[in-house]
């Protein structure tokens, strides 16, 4: 989620990070250069995929009039439980305001 989430705001510094982080915590190289193209790809969960595509409408709430629609709701609540949810809704949101903050410092990517 703070991949995706870190593409779609353009945030170098944290697209690096988390993909690094990706990396070393296990994870495929064909998943980590995939996340942008999570639709087409096929190395994503279907609850993985629920998840992604909830990212992608939190992060682009004035893209559409109604961002989470019932729909995009009730294949959430039938794949994760309402603690889940918080917990990715607070992930989701959290990783937005850091992409904001280093889109206004420009923080350059992989410095620390």
């Amino acid at each position: 989620m703070c991949l995706r989430a870190s593409q779609i705001n353009g945030c170098s510094w944290c697209a690096v990070d988390h993909a690094r982080e990706m990396v070393e915590d296990g994870a495929a190289p064909e998943r980590v250069h995939s996340v942008a193209a999570w639709r087409d790809a096929p190395f994503f969960t279907e609850r993985e995929r629920v998840a992604l595509e909830f990212t992608e409408a939190i992060t682009r709430l004035a893209d559409r009039h109604d961002p989470i629609s019932d729909e995009l709701w009730s294949r959430m609540t039938d794949l994760f439980d309402a603690r889940q949810i918080a917990a990715l809704l607070f992930e989701i949101g959290a990783i937005n305001v850091w992409n904001r903050i280093n889109a206004a410092i420009r923080q350059p990517a992989g410095h620390r």
